[in-house]
C-alpha cells in the first residue's frame, strides 16, 4: 500500500500521539481494574513518556509543517525547538510520576488513576503548544493543559484548601482564556486568518495591536506574570505538593512555549517597537514583585509560588530581546531546563520535609535539618543556590543567558533590573539555608525511594547544566525555530 503524505503527518507527531493515546488507555483501564488492583499505574504512566522520548529522540532531525491546510499554512509545526521542549515537558511528567506514587498514598488520595491520566492529557497539551502553527489551536491546546490541572488542584477532596485551589485556578483560568479567545477574534478581524505566518502578513493597524494586547495578557496569566499572578500564591498552596510541583513548571513553560512562537511567527519584526517595550515592562514588574512579596512569605509553598513568578520574569526578559537578539530564543530555552530540574528538585526534597506533617510546610519547619538528614539538607542547599543564580548551578546558567540577550538586545535597563532582582532573591533563599545549618530544630525528612530517586536526577541534571554549560547552551542554540515559510512542505 502506497501512503499519501498526510498518512506520514502521523509519524512527524508521533510523541504527542502516543501521550495522547496513553492517557486514553489508562482511562480505559481504569474502567476495567478494580481500584486496589492499579498499583501498576504510576509505572505504566512511566512507561507511556518512556516511549514519548524515544519517539522525540527518533524524529530529532525532522522540520517541517504537518496537517497544511487549503492556505497553504501547516497547523502544526515540528522541528527541533518542539522537539528540544518535549524533552522538558516528558522529563517533567517523569518526575512529577516519580514523586506522586508514595505521596498519593501519604495523603490518601484515592484518584491515584485519574492522577496519572489527567497528567498525561496535560503533557500533551503541553506538547501542543510547542507545535501549534495557529491561534486557534493555540487555544485549545491551553485548554488541554489546563482543564487537567483543574481538576488535579481538586484531587485532594475533601480537603477544603485543595478544592478551594481549584476552584480559584478555574474561575481565574476561564476569564483569561476569555481574553485570549478575545484577541484571536481581533487578530481574526484584522488579518482574516488564524495561521501563525499568515497573521504576520496581514498584521497592521489598531485592530491588529488590540488583539496582540489581549492574547498577551491571556499568556500572561498562564505563565504567572505580574499583574496577572495574583492566583498563584493560593492555588500553589492549596494544591497538593506533587500538582504544584508539576504546574510550577510544565504550565510555565507550556506558556512560554506558546508565546515564542506567536511572537517569533506571528508578529512581524515592523511591530517589534510596539510591543518590546510593553513586555520588557511586565518582566521587571514579575522579577520585582515575585522577589520583593516572597521575602514576607513564611509558607515554603507560598515561597516557591512566588519564586516562580519571579523565574517567570527572568524567561520574559529574553522574549522581550527576541526581534534584537540572535540567542534570545536559545536562551529561553536554556533557562527553561535549568528550571525543570531546579524547580521540580526542590520540591522533592519540600515533600520529603513535608511527609508526615498536616499539609503546607513553614520555612521554620527547616531548623536544624542539617543536624537529622545532612545530605538531604545539602541538596536543597544547592538547589537554593542555583534558583539564586549562584555560579557552578544550572540557575547561574539560565540567567547568564537570558542576561547576555537582553543585553545585546540593547534592554541593559532591564538587565540590571534582573541582577537586583536576583540580589533580593537571595536573601529568601539563603534564611532556608541558614535555617536548615546554622539554628536548633528538629526538622527531619523521610527517605522515600522514588521521591529520592527524582531530586537525584534533578541534582544531576541541575550539576551537568553548572559544570559543563556548553553542550546545553549549544542544544538549545540548535534547537531555534526554522522559518515558517520553509516548513510549508505539507
Amino acid at each position: 500500500m502506497e501512503f499519501t503524505a498526510p498518512d506520514f503527518n502521523f509519524f512527524y507527531v508521533l510523541p504527542v500521539t502516543i501521550v495522547a493515546l496513553w492517557g486514553i488507555l489508562v482511562m480505559v483501564l481504569d474502567m476495567i481494574y478494580p481500584r486496589e488492583k492499579q498499583g501498576f499505574m504510576p509505572t505504566f504512566s512511566a512507561v507511556g513518556l518512556i516511549l514519548a522520548v524515544a519517539a522525540t529522540i527518533l524524529v530529532w532531525g525532522i522540520s517541517r509543517g504537518t496537517f497544511t491546510s487549503v492556505s497553504g499554512s501547516s497547523m502544526l509545526i515540528v522541528d527541533k525547538y518542539v522537539h528540544y521542549l518535549n524533552i522538558i515537558f516528558l522529563g517533567t511528567g517523569l518526575l512529577t510520576i516519580l514523586i506522586s506514587s508514595s505521596y498519593l498514598l501519604d495523603e490518601k488520595i484515592t484518584e491515584s488513576t485519574e492522577f496519572y491520566m489527567l497528567l498525561l492529557f496535560s503533557v500533551c497539551g503541553m506538547m501542543l503548544m510547542g507545535m501549534a502553527n495557529d491561534l486557534i489551536l493555540i487555544f485549545i491546546s491551553l485548554e488541554l493543559l489546563s482543564i487537567p490541572l483543574y481538576v488535579m488542584c481538586g484531587i485532594a477532596r475533601p480537603d477544603q484548601k485543595s478544592e478551594e485551589s481549584a476552584m480559584k485556578y478555574f474561575l481565574l483560568g476561564a476569564f483569561a482564556s476569555g481574553f485570549l479567545v478575545f484577541g484571536i477574534a481581533l487578530l481574526y478581524g484584522s488579518t482574516g486568518s488564524t495561521s501563525l505566518p499568515l497573521v504576520a502578513q496581514n498584521f497592521e493597524g489598531p485592530l491588529s495591536m488590540a488583539g496582540l494586547a489581549m492574547f498577551i495578557v491571556g499568556l500572561a496569566f498562564k505563565v504567572g506574570a505580574a499583574p496577572f499572578h495574583m492566583w498563584t500564591p493560593d492555588v500553589y498552596q492549596g494544591a497538593p505538593t506533587v500538582v504544584t510541583a508539576f504546574m510550577s513548571v510544565g504550565a510555565k513553560v507550556g506558556g512560554f512555549a506558546a508565546m515564542i512562537r506567536f511572537f517569533t511567527l506571528a508578529v512581524p519584526e515592523s511591530a517589534a517597537s510596539t510591543w518590546v517595550l510593553p513586555v520588557a515592562i511586565i518582566a521587571a514588574i514579575t522579577m520585582i514583585l515575585g522577589n520583593v512579596v516572597a521575602i514576607s512569605q513564611s509558607s515554603m509553598k507560598r515561597l516557591l509560588a512566588y519564586s516562580s513568578i519571579a523565574h517567570g520574569g527572568y524567561i520574559l526578559m529574553a522574549v522581550a530581546a527576541i526581534p534584537y537578539s540572535s540567542e534570545a530564543v536559545s536562551g529561553a530555552l536554556t533557562y527553561m531546563m535549568a528550571y525543570m530540574f531546579t524547580n521540580l528538585g526542590a520540591f522533592a526534597i519540600v515533600m520529603l520535609v513535608e511527609r508526615g506533617k498536616d499539609g503546607d510546610t513553614s520555612i521554620e519547619d527547616y531548623k536544624g535539618l542539617s543536624k537529622q538528614n545532612f545530605v538531604v539538607a545539602l541538596v536543597l542547599a544547592y538547589f537554593m543556590f542555583s534558583l539564586i543564580g549562584m555560579p557552578l548551578t544550572g540557575g547561574f546558567i539560565g540567567k547568564f543567558v537570558v542576561f547576555k540577550a537582553a543585553i545585546d538586545a540593547n534592554l541593559i535597563w532591564l538587565a540590571i533590573i534582573g541582577v537586583i532582582a536576583s540580589a533580593i532573591s537571595a536573601y529568601y533563599y539563603l534564611r532556608i539555608v541558614f535555617y536548615m545549618f546554622m539554628q536548633e530544630g528538629e526538622a527531619s525528612a523521610s527517605f522515600v525511594r522514588p521521591i529520592n530517586a527524582a531530586a537525584a536526577i534533578a541534582l544531576v541534571g541541575t550539576l551537568a547544566i553548572g559544570f559543563t554549560p556548553g553542550p546545553w547552551i549549544d542544544l538549545a542554540q540548535d534547537a531555534v525555530m526554522i522559518a515558517a515559510q520553509a516548513l510549508f512542505a505539507g
